[in-house]
């Protein structure tokens, strides 16, 4: 490799220049470029196959494996460079073996996440795979000696996927981790209009802001998502509506604490679900993502009513953490297990019914014994239906990894103690013999029924009958287990259709606007790369900007050159 090839660049702007073409000016004037069709070899046993070779350095034309890691909105977020990557022709491959690059889309939460994301990539590497990282752990901490020499692209960043994997399979190392900014406020992400890959084409997640206003002293994501910045009410609606016309007939709503949605643009939750609400048709549904206690509490009454509505599930996720009130302010979680009661027995009574899911931290730096038994009360009293339980990690950097640590051996032990409670008791063996309404959207993971889920997003697995897939039917339920029912359509059930349209097909691509139809398929390179200039993105002023060409295209560009030097000197002696 040359020399000037070996440099790793910080960031996509040291090989741009301001006067480049922006992504739109590239499309358009590619509008009239046709390829070349190669005639088919009549010989057996010439390959017939007019796809470039694998190892092809034409941008576009690899195929690219994507693994992501974590939470509802770095799957989000895994969606949306899939379907960028596929707009501009890569072929997105589930097999990691046949792929050019892999794309690694990590999470910052646990270690085990974050050892599995780096055992990955030494993979990739021993199989000479050409790695992009994303996600919470490059952004958080780019400069681990692992990611060294690698490219990455911040969670801020994801619409330039197309330009990071780009130069890395042209052997350049590039780093993209800014801030979007508008006039110096900082910005929720990436544009939500963008093309995606939907996982499940039925189900449509929206990140409706990124960051959060706390501080906790365990918590790695926020060195990585930073402050709150919520997206504008009128994108999200404009999202979802664009969603239910490509047949999607569910929304999760997701971020790092949905509670404390627009309180840095003058609104909040409950005036942007009310107006979702109206965009949701009959026979679809919408369920909320996590909320931290605090968020929720100035809220309960109108929190309450869009509960009950028809079209939202009756589900909330409300993280408590521990029941200590003293372990609780080690963690600066800012609410006390008063608080967390006072929403959960509101919700409970004015929702008859609801979901409450939450999240405990086994073994946080300085829980005793007796904070420990405060914790298992609370489980034994509310039985939640769905508990995540999480052994304690200290994750480098935070706060709570200096502080004086539970030994190994307890932390194992109380997570135990805290998984035998939760499976002592069956949350759903009073509703056998109910009929429900269900919407059903996936299949399980055995491949033995349909999931569906139910007015309190409780689960409810369904015979295998395609006609049944992303509608909504009545079922009687016939059987319950510790994390689902079992439940069999009735004759006489009315079935509900939500889709608009029919919903698109496995890995097709959804969103593409004009700027990306226009994008030709498994093509030539981008000439040209945004500039420094791109609305909402700082200009790189410190160093000099520069497009990086192929030696063929330098000799070109000189020999130009100096073709017109040698017209400009005749003209000039010509005068003479």
């Amino acid at each position: 490799m040359p020399a000037a090839c070996e440099a790793v660049l910080e960031d996509i702007e040291d090989i741009v220049s301001a006067q480049d073409l922006k992504p739109h000016e590239r499309h358009s004037v590619r509008r009239n470029v046709f390829p070349k069709v190669r005639k088919r070899s009549s010989h057996k046993d010439v390959q017939a196959d007019d796809d470039p070779p694998s190892d092809s350095i034409i941008p576009g034309a690899q195929k690219i494996w994507i693994r992501t890691w974590g939470c509802s909105h770095n799957n989000s977020d895994g969606e949306y460079m899939a379907g960028q990557l596929a707009a501009y022709g890569y072929k997105i491959t589930e097999n990691s073996a046949e792929a050019d690059l892999w794309l690694l889309n990590s999470c910052t939460v646990k270690n085990p996440a974050e050892d599995h994301f780096r055992n990955s990539i030494k993979k990739a590497q021993e199989g000479n795979k050409k790695v992009v990282l994303a996600g919470c752990v490059p952004q958080a901490q780019p400069r681990q000696d692992y990611l060294k020499g690698l490219s990455i692209i911040g969670v801020q960043q994801i619409d330039r996927v197309v330009e990071v994997v780009e130069e890395t399979i042209k052997g350049h190392s590039v780093r993209l981790l800014g801030q979007k900014k508008d006039n110096g406020k900082r910005l929720g992400g990436a544009r939500l209009d963008l093309p995606k890959i939907r996982k499940n084409p039925l189900i449509e997640i929206i990140s409706i802001n990124t960051g959060c206003l706390n501080a906790c002293t365990y918590c790695k994501t926020k060195h990585a998502r930073g402050e709150l910045a919520s997206y504008p009410i009128e994108e999200l609606v404009d999202r979802a509506k664009q969603s239910f016309q490509e047949g999607v007939c569910e929304i999760w709503l997701t971020s790092e604490d949905t509670g404390a949605y627009g309180r840095d643009i003058g609104t909040d939750l409950p005036t942007l679900l009310w107006k979702l609400v109206e965009a949701v048709p009959e026979g679809a549904m919408l369920r909320l993502g996590m909320t931290n206690p605090p968020y929720i509490l100035e809220h309960l009454e109108e929190m309450a009513k869009i509960l009950n509505h028809p079209r939202v599930y009756a589900f909330l996720h409300i993280p408590v953490q521990s029941a200590s009130d003293s372990v609780l302010m080690d963690m600066k979680r800012e609410y006390c297990v008063a608080d967390f009661k006072q929403v959960v027995d509101f919700l409970k009574e004015k929702v008859p019914g609801i979901t409450i899911a939450t999240d405990i931290i086994c073994g946080f730096p300085g829980e005793t014994d007796e904070d420990f038994q405060e914790t298992m009360k609370l489980v034994e009293q509310y039985r939640f239906p769905s508990l995540f339980i999480n052994q304690f990690y200290p994750r480098p950097g935070t706060p709570a990894a200096k502080m004086h640590q539970v030994p190994a051996a307890v932390k194992k032990q109380r997570t135990k103690d805290l998984s035998q409670l939760f499976h002592s008791y069956n949350p759903y063996d009073h509703k056998v013999g109910e009929r429900q309404r269900v919407l059903v959207t996936e299949e399980s993971f055995d491949s033995n029924y349909y999931v569906a889920h139910n007015r309190f997003y409780e689960q409810v697995l369904v015979p295998k009958d395609p006609l049944l897939m992303g509608k909504m039917v009545e079922v009687n339920i016939y059987e319950a287990g510790k994390h689902f029912m079992k439940g069999q359509p009735e004759s006489d059930a009315r079935v509900y259709t939500a889709s608009i349209t029919r919903p698109l097909a496995k890995g097709e691509v959804s969103g593409l606007t004009e700027e990306f139809r226009l994008a030709p398929q498994n093509g030539s390179h981008w000439k040209g790369r945004p500039s420094a200039e791109s609305p909402g993105e700082t200009p790189c002023t410190s160093r000099m900007a520069l497009q990086l060409l192929s030696p063929q295209e330098g000799l070109k560009i000189l020999a130009i050159s100096l073709a017109f030097l040698a017209v400009l000197v005749t003209f000039y002696y010509g005068r003479m």
